[in-house]
């Protein structure tokens, strides 16, 4: 045992040795042999193929999704849909659009494949170069979070503005935002070294950062509100994004550190890396800026209104992660090295596949939810202080936005396909007209729901949200969602044409996943009828009893009416999921899978 203890703080007194030559000596040269051993070593387990590589990042994703769910039921429990809330929400507006802009500009898609090219040249001079971006990343990151810092006052009436009058308020908004300033500083790092793990084929561990980050803010609203109050929200958050950075940066510091660059060296490869990086860094700030547009219009509404807004955002957030991000963040690395190969036409099988499958999961994701929304929503959100009118009010948001799920998933991969052969400029494109269309449609169609007694009947009327109190919310959700499917129609159609890819077979998906999603949707609306509505179910276990039943037999139908069809997407997808469920029980982890 003494032995054993003896070896175990030599391991770990060769690690901080190693981390503290990183930190103070960073031109030095450091070698170390991985140790992951025993219960870690399945983080670092690569994952070759698609549609393998989708699926864990569906599924750890899934997992996310479930945690970040559980984070806000627990904040609909303690807060509601109320002024507490919307201060939180509001506060992340600046660091989120931080983190889409300057944190971005050394993003994955942009080192991956400078890395890849020098990992070709000679063993470890691809480290040097991360490591020194690590470097020029935090200075550049902590400079910029200074400034935001001071400015925090300032901006705070710009970001929420209905807020403004109320000195409390905005007091608390700037301690807020001051504090999430530091989350794109510690996320920002965390994906500069996810580089690495993406380009290691490492998934299972790029995809347990997220589930960290949830639980960091779980924490913070279940531990650390009771002791700081409103501050203890934003830390928890902080916390998360430590822990994000944390759990990858042991594998970035086992790998090898050989080989130096010049400085001359150095300064090209950061110059290719922001000549790529900016035009996508412009392009996914798109989203933050039209969500904080979008938030500000919401601050002048009712109480409340900016939560309903985000925790609708939220859940349609789920199936757009796990369908669309999945198999966006699972392509990149193939369709980079099919690209720099010339192998063109593998690429637009790889992209097709990809899009199919995208198509052939969002369509009746989007059905599904739209037809279960109230029972969604009361499941996650419906206790506590969040009222059946909030339940209501984010139930129809929520159908809005996820109108928009099949288009915001091509995008994603869309982008990804131009960033692998190094085109970052049409996603700017694409991302400015959302921004246009967004902000635009969201402002036109609040002036019309306040002055068109009409347009307001009807729009409640169809949400069924009749007679609830700040409905005008849906008309921002709307706009939102308006400027997402623009900008995937826009997308797509330049893709096509540019890559010369064929619609045909797309057009027969879509029309099989849609009618076999109404089809299955129709059947779990009657179950649900037959049921009791949502508002009537008094308890969580019996609604989600109701959904499952519903659920189940919905998808049962849609998969017996593609079975009819042929539809060869599902067949495909039936047959990797026996594949994976098969390979799990004879996995073997080759010392060559462990770095």
């Amino acid at each position: 045992m003494a032995q054993y203890r003896r070896a175990k703080q030599k391991s770990f007194a060769r690690f901080v040795f190693s981390l503290e030559k990183i930190a103070i000596f960073p031109g030095s040269h450091v070698k170390v042999r991985s140790t992951m051993i025993g219960p870690f070593r399945f983080l670092s387990r690569q994952t070759r193929g698609m549609h393998q590589a989708a699926y864990i990042l569906a599924t750890f994703a899934f997992a996310s999704q479930i945690l970040g769910l559980l984070r806000d039921r627990i904040l609909a429990y303690a807060f509601g849909a109320g002024h507490t809330l919307d201060l939180y929400y509001a506060a992340f507006r600046i660091p989120d659009l931080l983190f889409a802009t300057v944190a971005s500009l050394f993003s994955i898609y942009a080192l991956l494949p400078i890395l890849s090219r020098l990992e070709s040249e000679k063993e470890g001079l691809m480290m040097s170069f991360l490591r020194n971006t690590l470097v020029v990343f935090f200075a550049a990151m902590s400079f910029v979070s200074l400034v935001l810092y001071a400015l925090a006052p300032i901006l705070a009436p710009l970001i929420a503005p209905g807020f403004a009058q109320t000195t409390g308020s905005s007091a608390e908004l700037v301690l807020l935002m001051r504090i999430l300033l530091l989350q794109p500083i510690l996320l920002g790092a965390s994906n500069t070294i996810a580089s690495l793990t993406q380009l290691r084929h490492r998934f299972v561990l790029y995809s347990i950062s997220p589930l960290l980050y949830n639980l960091g803010i779980i924490f913070g609203a279940l531990v650390l509100y009771p002791i700081f109050g409103i501050a203890g929200l934003g830390w928890g958050v902080v916390f998360g994004a430590f822990m994000h950075m944390s759990i990858q940066l042991p594998y970035f510091l086992v790998e090898k550190f050989e080989g130096k660059l010049s400085l001359t060296r150095m300064r090209t490869g950061l110059t290719e890396v922001l000549s790529l990086s900016i035009p996508r860094t412009l392009a996914l700030a798109s989203t933050q800026i039209s969500l904080v547009a979008l938030v500000a219009m919401a601050s002048f509404l009712v109480s409340g209104s900016i939560t309903i807004f985000t925790f609708a955002y939220n859940l349609q957030s789920v199936p757009l992660t796990i369908i669309g991000v999945s198999y966006a963040v699972a392509a990149f690395p193939t369709l980079s090295r099919l690209h720099a190969r010339g192998a063109s036409e593998e690429f637009l099988q790889y992209v097709e596949s990809a899009l199919r499958h995208i198509i052939f999961w969002s369509i009746p994701a989007t059905v599904f939810m739209i037809v279960m929304r109230a029972q969604i929503v009361r499941i996650i959100l419906g206790s506590g202080q969040f009222s059946w009118d909030a339940t209501r009010l984010t139930a129809a948001a929520l159908a809005l936005f996820v109108i928009s799920l099949a288009a915001q998933s091509i995008t994603l991969l869309i982008a990804r396909a131009y960033y692998a052969i190094g085109n970052t400029k049409k996603p700017l494109y694409y991302g400015l007209a959302d921004i246009v269309i967004s902000v635009g449609s969201g402002f036109l169609f609040l002036a019309a729901f306040h002055h068109s007694p009409f347009l307001r009947a009807f729009v409640e009327a169809l949400l069924r949200v009749q007679d609830v109190p700040g409905a005008a919310v849906l008309m921002l959700a709307l706009g939102y969602a308006l400027g997402s499917i623009a900008e995937g129609v826009i997308g797509y159609y330049f893709f096509i044409r540019d890559f010369g890819l064929s619609n045909s077979r797309i057009a027969r998906l879509s029309f099989e996943s849609f009618s076999a999603a109404v089809i299955g949707a129709g059947a779990t609306y009657l179950i649900l009828a037959a049921t009791g509505s949502a508002g009537k179910i008094n308890t969580t276990i019996g609604l989600i009893a109701q959904a499952v039943l519903a659920g189940t037999a919905g998808l049962a139908v849609a998969g017996l009416v593609l079975t009819l069809l042929k539809n060869p997407e599902f067949a495909e997808s039936v047959s990797a999921l026996k594949r994976r469920f098969t390979d799990a029980r004879k996995v073997v982890v080759a010392p060559s899978d462990v770095s």
